[in-house]
């Protein structure tokens, strides 16, 4: 396919040149000419041109140098040169140039139009990636953050407003309510989004492998550090560091921390000589901060170094309302990661994802639609592909609403239907009753 992609023959030999476009058209391709280069440059100029084919040697130039200043102003457009005879310096100048390839006329006849369509395809990825970045720069980063609930309104705008200074910021609430996507987005939103974007876990590392994370360590050591290596401080130099639940920190890298904090310099592990490097702070936790300062595991120094500007995110109970888009968006990823096409949610499906309790928040949420995606055989997302315990907890939920008998029992029924993914024989014998009792009382709750 030659997706409308403009190609210009630069050649001398008019014969050739014409034979050319008559292959190159057949292929679907536009085809302009031209038989010298400042005539190639003027057409290059007029915009349109995605791959030139040139000659090496004409009349008033070369087409290895041509190469040179075709690419300084015309970066995207891709160059494969044509020679009547091998010349493998030639070969070696054009690619360091920038040539797309470098061919020669009469033996490798048969190459253009293959070489043609890789370039052709070269130019549709970056466009395509292209493309996407300029979404993402229009959409903006906190368009990320999916929901519109009234609080998580208040804390998109918060880290809105704090995002464009160098204040520290700290990200509180439970495990699983997207600590680490508003961090990011903090940074996409900062003048420091040019720079890395840098985060540590401060639960999964031991002490002594914590340090030397963050601020690096010189060959020596300590036993297997065979060479220096940088740490994530100055890796992250001019941009965002983030530390994910800093409250697991062991006390005694507290004071190294706060010492960078407050002057930007530290030491690499095993080191006497004083670094520097300037980095914005975003640090997240879900413990109690100012409750592990009484009991002495948190200096009080350090948190209010860090906690400037505190964001508390929502529990995903407490924003039930963005549950649906939430889960919609989840399906769409994993249609796409599994090559499925299921269509949407069935209401009550959905009726029980807005029921349960989520304690463990939207990365909770995220793992079930995963799951029910793999699970589910139709076009929509039903209730038996949810998790046994979700149906189970949700429908003891729903109960507590109720006090009449037939209430209760229809839940159940449905429940164990869903459990057993519909089957009426299997469900009849967990619920202990025969197969004509359970029909008539799905026809008689109307399941």
């Amino acid at each position: 396919m030659a997706d409308s992609t403009n190609i210009l023959i630069i050649d001398d030999e008019d014969k050739l040149r014409g034979l050319l476009k008559r292959i190159i058209s057949l292929e679907g391709y536009e085809v302009q000419e031209a038989n010298s280069l400042s005539a190639g440059l003027k057409m290059l100029a007029k915009g349109g041109i995605c791959i030139v084919l040139c000659d090496v040697k004409l009349p008033d130039g070369s087409g290895v140098e041509f190469v040179s200043t075709v690419k300084k102003q015309y970066p995207a457009v891709e160059i494969i040169l044509l020679t009547a005879y091998g010349n493998i310096p030639d070969g070696v100048q054009a690619m360091k140039n920038g040539a797309f390839d470098y061919i020669v006329k009469g033996d490798d006849n048969d190459r253009i139009i293959p070489l043609i369509s890789r370039a052709a395809e070269k130019l549709a990825l970056v466009r395509k990636i292209n493309k996407l970045e300029e979404q993402v720069a229009l959409k903006g980063d906190f368009d990320k953050i999916i929901g519109t609930s009234p609080l998580l309104a208040t804390s998109v705008n918060l880290a809105k407003k704090v995002a464009t200074s160098q204040t520290p910021v700290l990200l509180t609430g439970p495990t699983g309510t997207g600590k680490e996507v508003f961090a990011q987005a903090i940074h996409n939103y900062s003048p420091q989004n040019s720079h890395a974007f840098v985060a540590l876990n401060c639960s999964a590392l031991s002490k002594d492998i914590m340090e030397s994370e963050l601020f690096g360590h010189v060959a020596g050591a300590f036993t297997g550090a065979a060479k220096d290596k940088k740490g994530l401080v100055e890796e992250a130099k001019g941009g965002t560091l983030f530390l994910d639940e800093i409250g697991e920190m062991p006390l005694e890298l507290q004071p190294k921390l706060l010492r960078f904090l407050e002057n930007g310099t530290y030491y690499r592990v095993g080191d006497t000589i004083q670094r520097s490097a300037q980095v914005r702070l975003i640090a997240a936790t879900n413990r109690d901060l100012q409750k592990e300062i009484q009991e002495g595991i948190f200096r009080s120094d350090l948190y209010y170094r860090i906690a400037v500007f505190s964001i508390q995110l929502p529990m995903l109970r407490e924003r039930k309302t963005d549950i649906p888009s939430l889960a919609t968006h989840f399906l769409e990823v994993f249609n796409a990661r599994t090559n499925k096409q299921i269509k949407g949610i069935e209401k009550d499906t959905l009726a029980l994802l807005m029921n349960y309790t989520w304690p463990g928040n939207i990365r909770e949420l995220k793992n079930v639609i995963e799951r029910a995606v793999i699970l589910e055989d139709t076009t929509m997302l039903t209730t038996s592909s949810l998790p046994y315990e979700l149906q189970f907890t949700s429908a003891i939920a729903e109960s507590s609403s109720t006090f009449q008998l037939s209430d209760m029992e229809r839940i159940h029924i449905k429940m164990v239907l869903g459990h057993t993914k519909g089957n009426k024989t299997e469900a009849a014998k967990l619920l202990n009753i025969g197969l004509a009792t359970l029909y008539r009382k799905i026809e008689e709750y109307q399941i």
